[in-house]
């Protein structure tokens, strides 16, 4: 069995410093494979607070793998944000915006889906997500997942636009292997299968740390790995406490995930 911790927006600048604490000892409690951030470390990628979300990533004791959001962009330097948009970022997280990171029992993709010309809403080409493919080998044994900062799929009640780019790269994820999609941006915990793509298991985190938070608690998810079958678990925020919340299981019943 594989394990990875989902975090995402922790939004220094913006966040409630309360709970990093609790969190890190949560992690560390849990004892994850791997910590996979999908973006927006920053509220608004000053390096102050890019500063501060180093120091966390340096507090974790296992593996991390991260990729850029939107909030990791400079929003209020215009120059800055067209011209050198993710050399902060580079600077303080990792030189790699789209990494990708192997054991025996998973594969795990980042792309980065930030768009510098429209600063909210994300992009995603198809030569990011061709570039995502090739990571999966055909017939490959190992849970294959893909991390990006802005979801593939909104719900009706989801007020901004979807990114561009999105239902193509659903079908070609879908037809090159992958399995398990984890995302951010709009705060909120989903765990479903994707609507017009059922191969793929829709895995949205909440924020883990934002004071901004809409509709529930700080969360973070946790995914247990192991076959055809993975186990996804909401942990959120109660008195300055992480505890589990939810559990959904799902199962690869002819290509297409299945509650259980």
């Amino acid at each position: 069995m594989k394990r990875v911790l989902h975090l995402s927006d922790l939004h220094y600048g913006k966040d409630r410093a309360d709970l990093e604490e609790p969190l890190l000892d949560t992690i560390h409690q849990l004892q994850p494979d791997l910590v996979a951030i999908s973006g927006d470390f920053t509220q608004r990628a000053r390096r102050r607070q890019f500063a501060r979300a180093r120091a966390f990533l340096d507090r974790l004791q296992v593996p991390w793998l991260a990729v850029p959001g939107n909030h990791d962009t400079p929003l209020d330097n215009l120059w800055v944000r067209l011209t050198k948009p993710w050399q902060r970022y580079r600077q303080a997280i990792h030189e790699e915006l789209e990494p990708v990171y192997q054991d025996e029992g998973m594969v795990v993709v980042g792309i980065n889906t930030v768009n510098r010309f429209a600063w909210q809403r994300g992009r995603l080409s198809d030569r990011r997500v061709t570039r995502a493919c090739r990571a999966f080998l055909d017939d490959d044994p190992r849970a294959r997942l893909v991390m990006l900062h802005h979801p593939l799929q909104h719900g009706p009640e989801v007020e901004k636009r979807l990114m561009r780019g999105a239902d193509e790269a659903l079908q070609a994820l879908a037809g090159c292997g992958a399995q398990i999609v984890l995302s951010g941006h709009l705060h909120n915990t989903i765990i479903a299968p994707f609507r017009a793509w059922p191969e793929l298991l829709f895995v949205q985190a909440g924020t883990c740390l934002s004071s901004r938070v809409r509709g529930e608690t700080n969360m973070f998810n946790l995914l247990d790995l192991w076959g055809d079958q993975v186990r996804v678990q909401s942990w959120g925020a109660i008195d300055g406490v992480f505890d589990a919340r939810e559990t959904w299981s799902y199962r690869l019943d002819g290509g297409h995930w299945q509650r259980v």
